[in-house]
């Protein structure tokens, strides 16, 4: 009987522990979700109907590795990548790896803006935009910059429950579940052609999963919640729930817009918003309201958190504090980079209104050719027995994540040439 409760009880030590260490891991892949990711899902069920499936489940493994790797270095030394990188390789590399996000995070940071507003304008279509985004950036602005690390991450922990109503509008839209399946682990190769467009959508697929901004935000956010070894093992729990969790809502978002748009002839949409509308004669207003809703909360998590990981590297990088919790007098570099990011993104929303399709979907293409810069990096820390002691990676690790690189390398070289090349 003794032995029985003990039991229980050490289960319920560990349920809280984990409760209390839970965050990073799911936030940062959640965040993919974002309003680039939401549109680069739709166009993909909208152009080839289920045929990216396969893509998404194989790059989970990926997207597990790499937030693993990078939670894992931030538990072990208690510093951010961009740390690492400068104390390893020095301030030119460094000054590379980031130009290289912070041009990937802006234009991510500006289509997070222009998320909110297509949103908007599928619940209200005369939504004044000079309204609704400064509104909003004032909103992120000050959730972050007036809290404490604790007060933001649970909202946005509660905030990825809403990404079930993805899942909510797929099974309005009611696909046949029997070809998902087929599609998701037969897939029809014919549909490649022409070579460039299909090459395209598995780097933007790819782009929207695994992404330069993410490596630092995870890594930065386990240091700032203060995870060490000693309770590791629930952080990479949270890792790889988290990796799984945000390509099932991915799954449904892609199997959504195939089941409907993809049928009805819909094989292109200028953002999510559109998406969102074009559902409602196909599935139900319903599905729309749902689909509208998961992008507005999709939208304001990535507006959220990719200017905080901006903040972060550049911080860290120039060797400036940083932190959630922090106010202007403690770090002004890190509160006037977030500052500049929101800032600057809502103005060019209000300002360039609905020219931003282009601007949308490039941070996904942007930051699959750029990845393999940041991850390359990531491996060689990692694998330093200077830095990492005994808490380098397995064979496992190093095989699907030097695979990830070269695979990520070769599509973006294939792109290129099909782009010049008739």
């Amino acid at each position: 009987m003794r032995l029985r409760i003990r039991r229980k009880l050490l289960r319920q030590s560990n349920i809280r522990l984990f409760l209390a260490i839970l965050g990073p891991g799911l936030i940062a892949a959640a965040a993919d979700n974002d309003a680039t990711g939401i549109y680069g899902y739709s166009l993909a069920g909208a152009a080839y109907k289920y045929e990216m499936l396969w893509v998404l489940v194989i790059v989970t493994f990926s997207l597990a590795v790499m937030q693993e790797i990078g939670a894992r270095m931030g538990a072990v030394t208690g510093k951010g990548l961009a740390d690492l990188i400068r104390e390893q390789y020095g301030v030119k590399i460094t000054l590379f790896a980031m130009i290289t996000l912070l041009v990937a995070n802006f234009s991510t940071t500006v289509a997070e803006f222009a998320g909110v507003e297509a949103a908007a304008e599928v619940f209200a279509p005369n939504t004044i935009r000079f309204i609704v985004v400064p509104l909003a950036a004032l909103a992120v602005w000050l959730f972050v910059t007036r809290g404490s690390y604790r007060s933001v991450e649970r909202p946005l922990i509660i905030g990825s429950a809403i990404y079930f109503a993805y899942v909510i509008s797929a099974l309005l839209a009611h696909p046949r579940w029997g070809e998902v399946l087929h599609a998701t682990i037969a897939p029809n190769f014919g549909v490649i052609h022409p070579l460039g467009a299909y090459i395209f959508m598995v780097i933007n697929v790819v782009g929207t999963t695994i992404t330069p901004w993410g490596q630092f935000y995870i890594q930065s956010s386990v240091r700032d919640k203060g995870i060490t070894t000693e309770d590791y093992g629930y952080e990479r729990t949270d890792v790889f729930f988290g990796a799984f969790f945000t390509n099932f809502i991915a799954y449904f978002i892609i199997a959504c817009c195939g089941a409907t748009l993809f049928m009805a002839g819909i094989h292109n949409v200028n953002d999510a918003g559109q998406a969102a509308l074009a559902l409602k004669p196909l599935a139900g207003g319903l599905a729309t309201i749902l689909f509208a809703i998961g992008l507005l909360n999709a939208s304001l998590f990535g507006a959220i958190t990719v200017p905080l990981s901006t903040a972060y590297a550049i911080t860290e990088a120039l060797g400036w504090e940083s932190g959630i919790g922090r106010r202007i007098k403690e770090a002004p570099l890190f509160i006037g980079i977030f500052t500049f990011l929101i800032a600057a993104s809502a103005l060019i929303v209000m300002f360039l209104g609905k020219n931003l399709t282009l601007l949308i979907i490039l941070p996904n293409i942007i930051g699959g050719i750029l990845l393999p810069i940041i991850l390359i990096l990531t491996i060689r820390l990692v694998n330093n027995r200077e830095i990492m002691g005994r808490y380098t990676n397995s064979r496992t690790y190093n095989l699907i994540a030097w695979i990830t690189v070269v695979v990520l390398i070769l599509l973006s070289l294939v792109l290129l040439v099909t782009s010049f090349l008739p």
